[in-house]
């Protein structure tokens, strides 16, 4: 058999990552951090387990990079679906209910992940981050802001505040009220975004199939097509 081209590996290196980030937040959704270790998401994800460290130092840094992409793209999702829109408060709107939904629909795996931001080493500094801070701070940006690097960590604080209070173990707030809250403080329309009522008028907004937001190319738990701890060099 004939060595796999560099483009075939990098390509196989992307779906193995992929796959391990759509099977971290699966599982600690289902089963919570603590009780989710590597081996368990390396399994998910069809992968050899001894890969899980080359793509990530550890369980806590996979773990962040997980909901970070979740995060990123269900953001990205509600910014630019139909229909399409370049209002600013439409899309203040939408940015603020697509993480109180997330809030809403994933309160275990969004509990961790406000854990994890409250650990003494703080948020892991990655792609899906990154991505996420962009999104944020254009929705900033198209809001009308002309103070961006005040008005950036503004909302990225008063959304934290809010999942915060929704995803606290007995005493969670229902999504209603920050919402109103969060509306007043920028001026929008309840009518804009989508609405609590509008949502539970259609069964909810929750999917379980998380695929969408993970490029495997492949379903999960296929396997990597021969790639082995020998394909790691770049």
């Amino acid at each position: 058999m004939s060595p796999r081209s560099p483009a075939v590996n990098e390509e196989l290196r992307r779906r193995s990552r992929e796959r391990l980030l759509q099977a971290a937040v699966e599982i600690v959704a289902e089963r919570g951090y603590e009780a989710t270790t590597l081996a368990d998401i390396a399994d998910r994800a069809g992968s050899a387990r001894g890969l899980v460290s080359y793509y990530f130092p550890g369980k806590r840094q996979l773990v962040q990079s997980a909901v970070h992409r979740l995060m990123h793209r269900t953001l990205e999702e509600a910014l630019e679906g139909e229909p399409r829109t370049d209002d600013g408060r439409e899309r203040m709107a939408r940015a603020i209910d697509a993480i109180l939904g997330l809030a809403r629909d994933r309160p275990v795996l969004m509990r961790q992940h406000m854990a994890g931001l409250l650990d003494s080493e703080g948020f892991v500094q990655c792609p899906e981050q990154q991505r996420l801070a962009e999104l944020l701070r254009d929705t900033v940006v198209r809001h009308g802001s002309c103070e961006v690097d005040t008005d950036y960590p503004m909302l990225r604080a008063q959304l934290m505040g809010a999942v915060y209070a929704m995803v606290l173990p007995n005493a969670g707030m229902p999504v209603r009220p920050l919402r109103a809250e969060l509306f007043r403080r920028y001026r929008l329309d309840w009518r804009h975004g989508a609405p609590p009522d509008t949502v539970e008028a259609s069964g909810g907004a929750c999917r379980d199939d998380l695929s969408r937001f993970f490029a495997t190319g492949e379903p999960l738990g296929t396997g990597e097509t021969g790639e082995t701890a020998g394909d790691q060099s770049k």
